[in-house]
């Protein structure tokens, strides 16, 4: 009996609370760099989730919070999320929230391109819904329309750095502790924005550093939610609900920047949000195939 599967419905409420962190997280983001250099910005917000998770965990995990068996995938992991943060902050810059989050959840389709690529078998309706997904981009991005500009490949590229940020992170699963990983991640991110920031210092407002601060906080705050939601729920159940961050996103956008998607681009959110349900709903079938094929 599997005890933490009890209750799903705590992990959907955690998964999209998770969302809701992480779409202010990207606010907050947008409205700092704004301001100061996305250098500067991304920096400190590893540098308080690096001092923070050390304060929160360092006293009870002590040499298993920064001791693992995999270090070069670690550092990748680490490298790769950087990426993530240094594209996509930098295209809040020129790009609305919601469309921008909208197209680094092309990540888990690339993961399936990337998948295959690999050697594992994709089905035809897999390929279909990493076909719409993309089709979903061109609709936000639609030549001629306001968005169709260089700056759309920042969040393009942020993607394709989640993805390998994923992939990275399902080989290290059972390998080192969640929290190792995530430490470990914001220790790699630390040093790095570390030798970057000096060539883009701006010292920040004590209001301002507070707030980038608390950028910090947020992600980790947004990372926990998401992994005690797997506590309860199958990842299978909760994937399609991973698609409310864009909404909240949407949501965020439209209160602090006055934003609101013309229809072209919710026609485009939606397309990408329905290729990743329909993704979800295939990986959900394939996990129920398991067990049958197996005797079970």
């Amino acid at each position: 009996m599997n005890e933490p599967l009890r209750h799903p419905l705590y992990g959907v409420l955690l998964i999209l609370l998770s969302g809701l962190v992480l779409a202010s997280h990207d606010g907050l983001a947008k409205h700092l760099t704004q301001f100061y250099p996305v250098l500067l910005v991304v920096w400190a917000r590893y540098l308080s989730q690096t001092l923070l998770m050390a304060t929160l965990f360092g006293p009870g995990m002590r040499r298993r919070l920064f001791v693992t068996r995999r270090p070069w995938l670690q550092l990748l992991r680490g490298l790769s999320l950087v990426g993530v943060s240094l594209t996509f902050i930098s295209g809040l810059r020129y790009i609305p929230l919601g469309e921008a989050t909208a197209v680094i959840f092309l990540a888990p389709l690339m993961v399936t391109i990337a998948s295959a690529w690999l050697g594992e078998k994709v089905g035809p309706v897999q390929w279909l819904a990493v076909a719409a997904g993309f089709m979903g981009v061109l609709i936000i991005v639609r030549p001629g329309g306001a968005l169709f500009t260089p700056a759309v490949l920042l969040p393009f590229a942020a993607a394709l750095s989640f993805s390998l940020y994923q992939l990275v992170t399902r080989r290290l699963a059972g390998t080192d502790h969640a929290v190792t990983s995530n430490f470990l991640t914001s220790v790699v991110g630390t040093l790095l924005m570390s030798l970057l920031v000096i060539f883009n210092w701006r010292t920040p407002s004590l209001l301002d550093a507070l707030l980038m601060s608390l950028l910090g906080a947020m992600a980790m705050l947004g990372h926990l939610l998401l992994t005690n939601a797997l506590r309860f729920a199958s990842a299978a159940t909760l994937a399609p609900f991973t698609y409310g961050q864009i909404v909240f996103a949407g949501l965020v956008g439209l209160v602090a920047f006055g934003h609101l998607p013309d229809a072209g681009a919710l026609l485009g959110m939606a397309v990408i949000i329905a290729s990743g349900l329909g993704m979800a709903w295939m990986q959900r079938v394939q996990a129920r195939r398991l067990p049958s094929s197996s005797g079970r």
